[in-house]
């Protein structure tokens, strides 16, 4: 068995990681990234990014569609919301990670794909890359391996509290509306979306797990659908799972970043723009244990008031019917912004997770 040793060992090649990689390798620190896909980029996503996260940070190449309105639903009514800026675009997600990458190998990361990580034990960590099993050592480790994360079971936290999305792209389909649809009966505190992409559609719906069960949410949202004259029994089904159980980023030289930290919403499981905080964030706590973190802050405030949402939603199922069509006539009112409800696609990995004490592998939700 061979030995790679490392300054900064992240291990996952998502907006997390490759966040984090940029900034440490931009410094002189030696990083080595370890992806387990073929591919950079490719999850099952929606696309969709927000004016005041990641629209003004990426390239304007990479923008495939820019919204300046957004169509927003309920059972009872529906309004416009309008700005002079766009408030979402959509962007392949693909093109994303490329991009990410690409900037993380300029700075002078090192990233190898193909690499399943085994095992985790403290700083050392076991591989599978090309075949060979190679052992990793560093200085610090950084999880931003998903959901499913092995580095977070190796420090002992569970992910107990998720959401589920499924997602349908519709190739060569021409769809000039941004919508969003709210259905406490159908999607419970989640919703179902409708994301024009230069050249198909994302069509899809998410609910944390607490509400709805992924099989139910898949019902729903294909009758859904076909209300809306979407013949989806062609097409694959994505489905994926979501961790937003946060427990904790810093564990000594362990850290944890994005999906492996439970930082996504839980109510509108967006993810994309957490995981580039966190990666940041950690990044500079690497290279200054008292730098600022009011961003990553910012993030977790907003991820508890989410969850206090899904929470109350979970126990009195009532209360999604009324909390949907309050927000919306706070947007019709103009007393709230679409801006401050953050209701940003999900983007989560198709990813297995580990709940409770025995580390049990459970596979993405049966659709």
């Amino acid at each position: 068995m061979s030995s790679v040793s490392t300054d900064i060992l992240i291990i996952g090649a998502g907006p997390a990681g490759l966040a984090c990689a940029k900034i440490l390798a931009e410094q002189g620190r030696k990083v080595l990234v370890l992806e387990r896909r073929q591919e950079i980029g490719p999850k099952v996503c929606a696309g969709g990014i927000t004016w005041d996260g990641l629209i003004r940070l990426v390239p304007e190449e990479l923008i495939e569609g820019r919204f300046r309105e957004q169509h927003v639903f309920t059972s009872l009514q529906q309004t416009v919301v309008r700005e002079a800026e766009p408030i979402i675009a959509t962007i392949s997600r693909r093109t994303l990670g490329q991009w990410m990458a690409k900037q993380a190998t300029q700075a002078g990361a090192e990233i190898i794909t193909e690499t399943k990580v085994t095992a985790v034990d403290g700083l050392r960590v076991t591989a599978i890359c090309g075949g060979i099993s190679k052992t990793f050592t560093c200085s610090h480790l950084v999880g931003a391996d998903g959901a499913n994360s092995l580095v977070r079971r190796s420090l002992g936290l569970p992910a107990e509290e998720r959401g589920t999305g499924i997602n349908f792209q519709v190739p060569q389909q021409v769809y000039e509306r941004m919508e969003w649809h709210l259905s406490a009966r159908a999607f419970g505190c989640g919703y179902a979306w409708i994301f024009p992409h230069k050249d198909s559609v994302s069509v899809g719906a998410y609910s944390p797990q607490a509400d709805m069960s992924a099989g139910r949410l898949k019902r729903n949202f294909l009758k859904w659908a076909a209300g809306r004259g979407f013949q989806l029994d062609e097409l694959a089904c994505q489905a994926a799972l979501i961790n937003y159980d946060y427990r904790g980023h810093a564990f000594g030289p362990v850290w944890l970043a994005g999906d492996a930290a439970g930082l996504a919403s839980g109510l509108t499981g967006e993810g994309i723009y957490p995981a580039v905080i966190s990666g940041k964030t950690v990044a500079r706590r690497i290279l200054d244990p008292n730098s600022d973190q009011s961003g990553l802050n910012a993030v977790l405030r907003r991820q508890a008031q989410h969850r206090r949402v899904i929470s109350l939603s979970a126990r009195h199922p009532s209360c999604s019917f009324v909390l949907m069509e309050l927000l919306l006539l706070l947007l019709r009112s103009r007393l709230v912004s679409f801006h401050a409800l953050e209701m940003a696609p999900f983007s989560p990995n198709t990813v297995n997770f580990h709940a409770g004490r025995k580390q049990k592998e459970e596979k993405p939700p049966r659709l």
